[in-house]
């Protein structure tokens, strides 16, 4: 199911000998699964963290356990640690976990949804920012309200233009127009108060 390399395997081992506790193993999980959203979450546990629907994998001095739930998302999974000059990363491919990306055959809807969730709401995010869409018109035009950090925000006119509307448009070709319904005059915490600054897609 997993293929955890030894490089991995002897990092694990590490950090769980700094821990100090005997019978402490790994696990993993997947957080929103089958979701742009989705990522690998991995964690220090002992038997009584255990819930009993585990996968166990038994690996040099120590056992790795998958949440059940989560097993289907991590099929042809690979857990690798890469060393480089800083010491080494753990890198996690799992790429089942996201679920199929929508093709051209999908709705406009599950597209431009798709698009949001993957590209544009993560980098919001770091300006504290979201985006939902509200509907599709029949002409293809997006409507979409900005919330947290983008709400009031006195750069959203840039980050719609030159970030939102751009990638949706260059994902989702049939889109005609995108259009931010949002009422900016009530935003309570604006990344931006006023018009200088960056836009949160820049």
């Amino acid at each position: 199911m997993i293929d955890i390399s030894e490089r991995a395997q002897q990092h694990f081992l590490r950090l769980l000998s700094q821990q100090g506790s005997d019978g402490m193993s790994i696990r993993l999980r997947v957080t929103q699964p089958g979701t742009a959203a989705a990522n690998c979450e991995l964690e220090f546990c002992e038997p009584a963290d255990l819930a009993g629907g585990e996968w166990t994998i038994e690996c040099t001095g120590f056992d790795f356990h998958v949440d059940g739930e989560s097993a289907r998302w991590l099929e042809g999974a690979t857990i690798d640690f890469e060393t480089n000059a800083t010491g080494g990363q753990l890198n996690i491919r799992a790429p089942k976990i996201k679920g199929d990306v929508p093709g051209a055959e999908s709705g406009l809807i599950e597209r431009v949804r798709y698009v949001l969730d993957a590209e544009i709401n993560p980098q919001l995010a770091s300006h504290g920012g979201r985006v939902t869409l509200l509907e599709i018109d029949a002409s293809g035009a997006v409507l979409l309200q900005f919330g947290g950090g983008c709400h009031g925000c006195g750069m959203v006119d840039v980050t719609l233009k030159q970030g939102v509307e751009k990638t949706l448009r260059e994902r989702v070709p049939e889109i005609t127009a995108v259009r931010d319904a949002t009422d900016h005059a009530g935003g309570e915490k604006p990344y931006y108060s006023k018009t200088e600054g960056k836009s949160a897609l820049g």
